[in-house]
């Protein structure tokens, strides 16, 4: 986790469904889905598999400049 200097702390991952809905509006098995794909990075944590928001945002980010540079 990370603070942000006034005390509360920020993490900075998410759980796959979360991402899903939040960046995509998927559901619970299709963000599972995706994530197995490759569509939605993650990293594994023990059993647990967590997504870098960085690295979720990077990649919609980049996402939209190639859209951009298409048009």
């Amino acid at each position: 986790m990370q603070t942000d200097g006034s005390g509360s702390a920020e993490c900075l991952t998410i759980d796959v469904p979360t991402a899903g809905k939040r960046y995509l509006g998927l559901s619970r098995n299709a963000a599972y889905a995706a994530a197995g794909r490759g569509d939605i990075p993650t990293i594994r944590v023990g059993r647990l598999l967590r997504v870098p928001i960085r690295a979720m945002e990077a990649r919609l980010d980049a996402a939209g400049q190639r859209q951009e540079s298409d048009s």
